[in-house]
């Protein structure tokens, strides 16, 4: 009974094949959130994959109805007498859309295949393949051990790819239940794919369009051009006010008023790497003054993600009557997201753009969280993935995209610790979704670390 004979079962259930296994079965079934007609294959993931796996581990499964709407939502609960400590974990067992005729020739969305080092399939990477991992990982320590050492809650929903409905509402409800002095979670990429990774919280997310309509319907560019506005040429200007050209926010109410020191300590040793096919970094782009980790890990960014106007897939003589642009703002703690929509108006209006319609999306933005990087269980688990690998992992203060954590830190309170086992160029919300073998057998071998430390002295105390 050892840490590192808990370590070494978990490599020998990635060698034996019985990862992959595992998870095959569970990319096979489609849990496609965005797709109404998948209701059934949400619940049968909980209930006949996820409920039975649990229960041999010893866990205490509820699996309730969404009080929102879309899929299930999962607790289950093993709890140990006299066991100091308890950690709830999280994930979602649903996917975006398969795409399935745009997958490379040979590969489905719906079958796991490994070509090289890469295990292709939808979920690979978000996040069955992540939590997976997590699962086996807890299992080689029961194994090894007889027993955890501590109280393992999880937390698996169904909704996170449409927003994650009804999961704030069921953490409320059963927050005695979920009641725990940690959060230890796996979801997202690690910095590099070779570096083990943690991250402590999440950027924010808001999306809204940016509307000019100025007229019913197009008129001939012959008879009309340089009488009448163009929609698309003002939105454009409009759009162009909003940042410098290379990127800088210019409106002072998106901007945190400067980077906290933990944050740039904790980001100084951390180099952006995507691993191979990972896009060209445009070192002149966004805040001028911060390295390419403090820009996506510790500032805000505006992008635009799409814009239309007259009728891109057969342009014709007219001047369009209509230009619409869908924007988006990452942002982190430090700044007021209820402030975004109203500081942008009165910018676009000094600007000289009142006709620009700003329209939020009626779905709720990601709020955004972070951990501070010295925090307790942050030493904590860096020094048990150090123990493990024998390498320093990197400290992200947030990750880049966004999570519901804001649930997790703010409505339960707890400290959070995200353990990703992904990488950025995993074609995540794309055809040809991937995870790699190296980076999962690795993660296998650190959970399997993080859950045997949790069973031991040494374990931050409550509070």
């Amino acid at each position: 009974m050892s840490r590192a004979a808990a370590i070494a079962a978990a490599e020998a259930y990635f060698d034996e094949g019985r990862f992959a296994a595992d998870l095959a079965r569970r990319v096979a079934i489609p849990t496609e959130s965005h797709v109404e007609e998948r209701a059934a294959e949400l619940g049968a993931y909980l209930g006949d994959e996820i409920a039975p796996t649990l229960a041999r581990l010893g866990f205490e499964t509820r699996i309730f109805d969404n009080p929102v709407r879309g899929g299930p939502i999962l607790i289950a609960e093993r709890r140990e007498p006299d066991a100091a400590t308890t950690a709830l974990g999280y994930g979602h067992g649903d996917v975006i859309r398969g795409l399935e005729p745009q997958w490379h020739e040979g590969l489905s969305p719906w079958e796991l295949t490994r070509r090289g080092d890469r295990l292709y399939g939808r979920g690979t990477a978000d996040n069955k393949g992540q939590h997976s991992i997590n699962l086996a990982a807890l299992e080689c320590v029961l194994k090894t051990r007889g027993r955890l050492g501590f109280n393992a809650i999880l937390l698996l929903e169904t909704g996170e790819e449409i927003g994650s409905p009804g999961l704030r509402e069921i953490c409320r409800d059963e927050r005695e239940r979920l009641a725990a002095d940690v959060l230890i979670a796996s979801d997202g990429p690690r910095l590099a794919p070779e570096r083990p990774t943690i991250f402590l919280g999440a950027r924010g997310a808001m999306n809204f369009d940016l509307t000019v309509e100025l007229r019913d319907g197009g008129h001939h560019s012959g008879n009309w051009g340089g009488l009448l506005a163009n929609p698309g040429i003002i939105l454009a200007h409009a759009l162009a006010s909003i940042t410098s050209d290379r990127g800088a926010i210019k409106i002072p109410e998106w901007k945190p008023s400067h980077l906290p020191n933990s944050v740039r300590v904790a980001l100084a040793d951390c180099t952006v790497e995507g691993g191979e096919d990972a896009p060209e970094i445009d070192p002149e782009w966004g805040e001028p003054g911060l390295t390419p980790s403090e820009k996506v890990f510790g500032w805000c960014s505006f992008e635009v993600l799409a814009f239309t106007t007259g009728n891109p897939d057969d342009p014709v003589n007219a001047i369009p009557p209509k230009a619409t642009a869908t924007c988006q703002i990452r942002f982190v703690v430090g700044v007021d997201p209820e402030e975004f929509m109203p500081a942008l108006r009165r910018h676009l209006d000094r600007a000289g753009f009142p006709m620009v319609r700003v329209e939020p999306w009626k779905k709720a933005y990601f709020p955004a969280t972070r951990l501070d990087p010295d925090h307790d269980w942050v030493r904590w688990a860096a020094a048990s993935i150090a123990n493990t690998t024998g390498k320093r992992p990197a400290i992200l203060p947030n990750l880049g995209g966004s999570l519901p954590n804001d649930i997790f830190a703010n409505d339960l309170g707890l400290p959070t610790i995200w353990v990703p086992h992904s990488y950025a160029s995993c074609s995540q919300h794309a055809p040809n979704e991937h995870m790699l073998a190296p980076v999962a057998r690795e993660a296998l071998a650190v959970m399997a670390g993080i859950y045997w430390d949790l069973g031991e002295k040494g374990v931050p105390a409550r509070g």
